[in-house]
């Protein structure tokens, strides 16, 4: 039925299409703006379920692969092109619009589409702007997609930087007493590492990353920066080198565009000492907010991390393959550690984040399929779990006023069913088996096991000190003695419990039937793994 529709481009584009009809909605009516932006973003995840039941492993996604040019710029010169065989004196700097997907993005393309549009309906507690609120977020959707599906540098840098603003005034506008604080620690880190991200894509462009053809009207130069073409050159840079003219590819800037890749996803990921700036986004920004930042931003740093340093450097990732699980082994205790004797329930759950994306490191650092299928799994696992954490964040602190351990408890007896999820949420995120949190972590460590038994021990021990701060700070608020004020508190409305119950169905979904990922994800790796063989030796 959509074979011949471009569907990578309207999961992109309709969020976009969304946030300039809201623009046109009356300002005032909150549930007529909600249902648009509902509207809005449920299509896209409709779309992204049918690319999903459409997706052949085997296949890979070049079915669904989609190639423009979106911007050409007409220049003149009196010299020819020199080394590149092409002796004209006009040409056009030529960007290109290339969308794909495969079983690296499509999980994650997935996981957007469900958080946004739980994170709509958890909306409902903004009480103010409605209007800018909903067409910031449905622009911040848009970047989202975008991240994952563009297979050219120069749109991948866009939708990166598409996705800082709308989050600095969503931060900034509708947080707590810090909002303004975070937002701007928020766009300092995010900014800086934007800016050392396209260093490394400036070098990887200016090697490997442009063609040049020769024309009926002149000659055209691709600059947008092709992944295949970089995939491809990187294989033989001595050839692509002189087929186009660019400079060559040394082993010096391989390493320097891999450091600095490390760095730039580190901070969006964040690998300690990279994270203070999340804490503050999770501390003060609105519940419904930190359910896409943790829930998705945060894995925008996993699949750059992937796609980028790893896809494109597997010699450089391999020589560093114990640093890197040496940086998740201290994300994992630093963060599980300082989640232990957080008294503030937000911030139990940042300093978790800091935790669990150290076993997407370990993942990483396994060089294996099962490692990096384990790091992707946990990504879309704890973007599920954080999600549903924050939701509850979110409709507790309406009720309460306060998401402060020691003054809360005994919420089970008022708000069963809230606090009912609040368990198994916590369950998931200690990694129950039976649940996702579990299958992540467990193909993580597994698939680092056979490389760094000594480091995958380390982490297992990390890991289980989640159980110390999930169950120290659940029981805390859900039993004990109920203050009070909160005996007449009531529990969740619909609006509420909707979100609740779908993203609790898919972290139980995903508990029970891992291979609805684990399949999807089967040959996204082949690529990477036969470099690491032919290239390093492994």
């Amino acid at each position: 039925m959509l074979e011949n529709v471009p569907v990578l481009s309207l999961i992109v584009w309709i969020p976009l299409l969304g946030a300039l009809v809201t623009l046109l909605l009356p300002k005032h009516h909150s549930r007529l703006l909600r249902g648009f932006a509902l509207l809005f973003t449920v299509i896209p995840l409709l779309l992204a379920v049918w690319l999903y039941a459409s997706y052949e492993p085997v296949a890979g996604g070049g079915a669904f692969a989609e190639h423009g040019t979106w911007l050409s710029v007409p220049l003149n010169t009196e010299a020819g092109l020199q080394g590149t065989g092409v002796n004209v004196t006009s040409y056009r700097l030529v960007f290109d619009y290339r969308l794909g997907v495969d079983g690296l993005s499509l999980p994650l393309v997935l996981l957007t589409g469900v958080v946004a549009a739980m994170s709509v309906l958890a909306s409902v507690h903004i009480r103010k702007r409605w209007k800018t609120y909903f067409s910031l977020f449905l622009l911040l959707e848009t970047g989202m997609y975008g991240v994952f599906l563009a297979r050219d540098l120069t749109l991948f840098f866009i939708f990166f930087e598409l996705t800082l603003i709308p989050m600095f005034f969503l931060i900034g506008i509708w947080g707590y007493f810090g909002r303004e604080k975070a937002a701007n620690r928020f766009l300092l880190y995010n900014g800086l590492g934007s800016a050392i991200m396209l260093l490394a894509f400036l070098i990887l462009i200016a090697t490997l990353g442009f063609t040049v053809t020769e024309t009926a009207g002149g000659a055209a130069i691709s600059f947008g920066g092709d992944y295949e073409t970089l995939l491809a050159n990187l294989a033989d840079p001595n050839a692509a080198a002189h087929a186009s003219g660019a400079m060559f590819l040394s082993e010096n800037l391989k390493w320097a565009a891999f450091v600095l890749l490390l760095i730039a996803f580190g901070i969006k990921l964040p690998i300690f000492p990279l994270h203070t700036w999340m804490l503050k986004v999770h501390a003060e920004a609105p519940p419904s907010v930190v359910m896409i930042h943790s829930g998705i931003l945060l894995k925008m740093g996993v699949y750059g991390l992937v796609r980028f340093a790893a896809f494109l450097f597997p010699a450089q990732l391999a020589s560093w393959a114990t640093v890197i699980a040496i940086l998740g082994v201290v994300n994992i205790l630093y963060g599980a550690v300082l989640a232990c004797v957080q008294k503030e329930f937000k911030l139990v759950l940042a300093y978790s984040s800091v935790s669990h994306m150290g076993i997407v490191l370990l993942g990483i650092a396994s060089l294996n399929e099962t490692g990096f299928e384990g790091a992707i799994y946990q990504a879309v696992s704890h973007g599920l779990i954080s999600a549903l954490m924050f939701l509850i964040v979110g409709s507790l602190y309406e009720r309460t006023g306060t998401t402060k351990i020691d003054e809360l408890g005994g919420l089970a007896k008022v708000v069963p069913f809230t606090a009912g999820i609040l368990l198994t949420a916590g369950l998931a995120s200690l990694g129950l088996p039976g649940l996702s949190g579990f299958v992540g972590e467990f193909l993580s460590l597994l698939g680092l096991f056979g490389s760094l038994k000594w480091l995958t021990a380390i982490g297992a021990l990390g890991v289980l000190l989640a159980a110390v701060y999930v169950l120290r700070s659940v029981l805390a608020i859900t039993y004990g003695p109920l203050p009070e004020r909160f005996a007449g508190m009531k529990d969740a409305r619909f609006v509420e419990a909707l979100p609740m119950v779908v993203l609790t169905a898919l972290i139980v979904l995903l508990g029970i039937y891992p291979s609805l990922l684990t399949d999807l994800m089967q040959h996204g790796f082949d690529g990477l793994l036969k470099e690491l063989q032919t290239r390093v030796g492994g």
